[in-house]
């Protein structure tokens, strides 16, 4: 994203008065959020705010915990280090069994890789896909996608805050017993860098060099 496109953004978000994720008329992340569910052909959508949080919510969604089993994608040394620390060992896939593929898909985003997305998104399989926008420069940010309505459900509530918690959080009745994790997390995503990630998903793709002065 371009200097100018990024000062664009920071204006109208810090000009909006709305700058946290739990603020009920902010417009960010939902538009995010639609951006990815159509880039990323699936129907749920959870925005967290890092790349760990993205693969505990791919889990957690699953009912995946502490004492349980989970075939994982590739992942890197600090990625299996999380995963041990949530307590979920990893299974191993025999070749030739019945048994399904990773629990979830991981994609990380480059500006150099962000135009194939939707391409890459369309190749997954697993039931949950966690996709790392770190890489696009903004920060840590990243963001799960499923069409399985419990996945995203159980991923939301995974975030502390949650869409349910800002209908109960004044009267403290929970509004889905079951749903909730044991602990919530704070991964939920700032306005203002879904706003970058959507104008720099939007960008990707060849430019055409824009010309000024001079005769052709």
């Amino acid at each position: 994203m371009e200097q100018y496109d990024a000062a664009l953004v920071l204006t109208r978000v810090l000009t909006s008065g709305v700058v946290m994720s739990i603020e009920k008329n902010d417009k960010e992340l939902p538009s995010l959020e639609r951006l990815l569910a159509k880039l990323g052909g699936r129907a749920r959508v959870v925005l967290v705010n890092s790349r760990t949080a993205a693969i505990h919510a791919a889990l957690c969604g699953q009912g995946i915990g502490h004492g349980d089993h989970a075939v994982l994608p590739e992942l890197d040394r600090r990625d299996r280090s999380f995963v041990s620390w949530l307590g979920v060992q990893e299974a191993v896939q025999e070749a030739g069994s019945e048994a399904g593929g990773p629990a979830f898909d991981l994609l990380s985003l480059t500006p150099e890789n962000a135009g194939r997305f939707r391409e890459a998104a369309a190749a997954a399989s697993a039931p949950a896909l966690a996709v790392d926008f770190t890489g696009l420069g903004f920060g840590p940010a990243a963001a799960l996608l499923t069409d399985d309505e419990r996945i995203w459900a159980r991923a939301e509530r995974l975030k502390i805050f949650g869409a349910f918690d800002l209908r109960t959080m004044w009267t403290q009745e929970e509004a889905e017993p079951g749903l909730a994790p044991g602990v919530q997390f704070n991964y939920r995503l700032s306005p203002l860098v879904a706003a970058c990630i959507r104008m720099a998903l939007r960008q990707v793709g060849p430019r055409t060099p824009v010309k000024t002065g001079g005769t052709n």
